[in-house]
């Protein structure tokens, strides 16, 4: 029989989050009864907002790769913050920082994008060391803004493991006020105040050619103990992805209800 990892409810975890964007994100998937972020990997920005508009009820978390619009423009930001005000949900930019604190820094507030005056959740890889998030969080803790390192990936040969793990758990127990959780493959810590999400879940465990591998939704939970799925191709690419993230949203929170 599975031995299933214990949980707190959502309501109970946020009283552990020392990040305020962490609290929030808690409240919204206690009063949504969903831990499923959509990663919508889109290139067409009329595209990703008649999705997120369609599915954004079943959803905690929209996760967006803003650098891979091809015809980006300010008013997508406007209308893409409607939207989550519109359904309730928090907007995670997945830029993956990776540098020094000094450029990060200016990556974040600066450039095109301006990502910190829009995205909630960013993340950053640790290889540079906690500089990258003393970096981010000159900019981010202003804006009351919440980070998340990349601990492991779902990638195959991925050399976010071992050592590496955990030295970005360290680094995330050390900056609680700033850094809310993790990108990983299974739970890293007990500290129930730091939110675990797990990208590359779906129903067909089919990897794709570019070294993707996928779980199931309980698979991610129940045997790996994360808190959040991201599902992206299982969704956007559905015939009908309101009842296909319906589907996911479910079979992810009864996961977790019965772990708690």
């Amino acid at each position: 029989m599975l031995k299933k990892i214990k949980k707190l409810p959502y309501t109970d975890r946020l009283n552990y989050c020392v990040n305020k964007t962490a609290k929030r994100l808690c409240e919204i998937i206690a009063s949504k009864q969903s831990n499923l972020c959509l990663s919508a990997d889109i290139t067409d920005s009329e595209k990703l907002l008649n999705l997120v508009d369609r599915v954004g009820s079943e959803i905690c978390l929209l996760k967006t790769h803003i650098d891979i619009l091809s015809d980006f423009d300010a008013n997508f930001l406007i209308a893409l913050k409607v939207l989550a005000q519109k359904h309730t949900f928090l907007i995670f930019e997945d830029r993956k920082f990776a540098d020094i604190g000094h450029t990060v820094k200016q990556q974040y507030a600066g450039g095109l994008y301006k990502i910190v005056e829009w995205a909630d959740i960013s993340n950053a890889h640790t290889v540079p060391g906690p500089g990258i998030i003393q970096g981010l969080q000159e900019v981010g803790s202003f804006k009351q803004r919440g980070l998340l390192l990349l601990a492991e990936m779902s990638s195959v040969g991925s050399l976010a493991r071992g050592s590496y793990t955990q030295a970005s758990v360290k680094m995330a127990e050390d900056y609680t006020d700033f850094v809310m959780g993790f990108i990983a493959q299974r739970q890293l810590t007990q500290n129930p105040g730091l939110i675990h999400m797990t990208p590359g879940v779906q129903w067909h465990q089919v990897d794709d050619s570019l070294g993707q591998r996928y779980i199931l939704p309980e698979q991610a939970i129940l045997e790996n103990g994360t808190d959040i799925i991201i599902v992206g191709r299982g969704i956007y690419q559905a015939s009908d992805p309101l009842l296909e993230a319906r589907r996911y949203r479910e079979a992810a929170w009864e996961a977790y209800l019965s772990c708690c």
